[in-house]
């Protein structure tokens, strides 16, 4: 699991990159030092909350993305297998109801 410097470090970076700016435009941006930016990206430096959200801002995401990490596969597979239970959970319960409807309404019928 990565730590919280690299976990900024990454997102901060990837973030910039898809934007197609430069560290000295994200540090113009966020009203920082172009150093600071690449401090923070090499994980030498950690960002204030206020510089954190300067950064967010500039970068024109939400500051918890920032910090914000993609689901492992593990992840995924669990999320999935939760999802089939419960789908399979409803599915027995919706075929039940539906034959002790049956059988109320053929006993219903006969006299």
């Amino acid at each position: 699991m990565a730590n919280i410097r690299e976990i900024l470090a990454k997102n901060i970076k990837e973030t910039r990159q898809k934007l197609g700016i430069t560290q000295a435009e994200l540090a113009e941006k966020a009203d920082i030092s172009t150093n600071f930016i690449a401090m923070i990206e090499l994980q030498h430096k950690f960002p204030s909350p206020e510089t954190l959200e300067s950064i967010a801002s500039a970068l024109g995401i939400a500051s918890h993305q920032l910090f914000s990490v993609p689901p492992t596969p593990e992840d995924s597979l669990h999320q999935l297998r939760q999802q089939i239970m419960d789908d399979l959970d409803r599915a027995i319960g919706n075929a039940v109801d539906k034959a002790i409807d049956r059988k109320l309404k053929g006993t219903e019928a006969k006299p």
